[in-house]
């Protein structure tokens, strides 16, 4: 298959922003037709991806809103807030699966997950090849010397010199923690059962995964593994404005759904969740950072994260307070 032509792409993101700026009305009835297309597709052979999060709540919901037998899949990786857990026990026909790997033999093997999935493979991979010693450069070690020109001649915008003193980091850096504890499991369970997965995944929390939305859309049905990421043009605020609507229950690590002065949704306590020792943007965080929180809300895996697991020095060495 050929390459998009950047103006191609640029007709791509414009589509995206308009889908992303749509009533919640309306994207509620395109994602149920994602849903009902992707559920005919594999003829009933689905499950859902459940975090235990807010947005993957809200895709359980959906997609039981129209086929309210589609199974729960959780993957325990050891990682979640015990309040994620409760939650997951109480939904019903879910199904718990585990990583081959907990979370300190990935770190032993293979590094800590810094910064940002990008920036850790960058460094993961350009400390092979400057091991190597023969001389080479690739696209990644031009992005850590800030060198790597877009097709225009253009500084590119993956360069990231800003993290190239991590390459001297007394510690491993990898961004495999995701794929080990995560993807592998769930790629067993497809297997396993000819199921295929519906993900919560939007585009608009990162870059990568807006990338992953132009490519495929919501549906992605001929690649390796196809899934289905039905609130992929959905943003954060759809997802608390169809909690309120519908009153879904959530966990209660979120606390409550309020409104700021300028009518912006937000939750009291966490934010975002994933797994409570990831350390992918915590750098980008204000007071009280998830680290300082977990210390006052969750003091016994904070001292396991920051004193056994060894995130203190990664964090030191970064310029992360915790």
């Amino acid at each position: 298959m050929s390459k998009i032509t950047p103006d191609e792409a640029a007709l791509k993101k414009n589509f995206l922003k308009q889908r992303q700026s749509l009533p919640l009305n309306l994207k509620i009835e395109m994602s149920k037709r994602r849903i009902r297309e992707f559920y005919e597709h594999f003829d009933g052979k689905v499950f859902v991806s459940f975090s235990g999060g807010k947005d993957s709540t809200v895709l359980l919901h959906l997609v039981r809103s129209e086929f309210p037998d589609v199974e729960a899949v959780f993957v325990d990786t050891g990682l979640e807030y015990p309040e994620i857990k409760q939650f997951v026990k109480s939904c019903k026909n879910e199904t718990i699966i585990r990583p081959e790997l907990q979370f300190n033999k990935v770190i032993e093997n293979y590094g800590y997950p810094v910064i940002s999935k990008e920036v850790a493979d960058t460094i993961e991979q350009s400390r092979k090849v400057l091991a190597r010693n023969d001389g080479t450069i690739t696209v990644r070690l031009s992005k850590l010397n800030g060198t790597l020109k877009d097709k225009n001649g253009n500084p590119s915008i993956y360069n990231c010199s800003r993290w190239k003193f991590l390459l001297d980091a007394p510690f491993k850096i990898s961004n495999k923690c995701c794929e080990i504890m995560k993807k592998r499991p769930f790629r067993k369970f497809e297997k396993e059962t000819g199921k295929k997965g519906f993900i919560a995944t939007m585009a608009s929390e990162s870059r990568l995964r807006t990338n992953v939305y132009l490519k495929n859309g919501c549906n992605s049905f001929n690649s390796k593994n196809p899934y289905s990421m039905p609130l992929g043009f959905w943003t954060e605020q759809d997802i608390l404005e169809y909690i309120l609507i519908y009153n879904i229950p959530y966990s209660s690590i979120y606390g409550e759904i309020k409104k700021d002065k300028k009518g912006k949704l937000y939750t009291t306590r966490e934010q975002r969740t994933g797994c409570m020792f990831c350390m992918f943007g915590c750098h980008l965080e204000k007071f009280p950072n998830r680290f300082e929180r977990m210390k006052e809300s969750h003091p016994k895996q904070y001292d396991y994260c920051i004193n056994q697991l060894g995130c203190d020095k990664v964090l030191d060495f970064i310029g992360v307070k915790y």
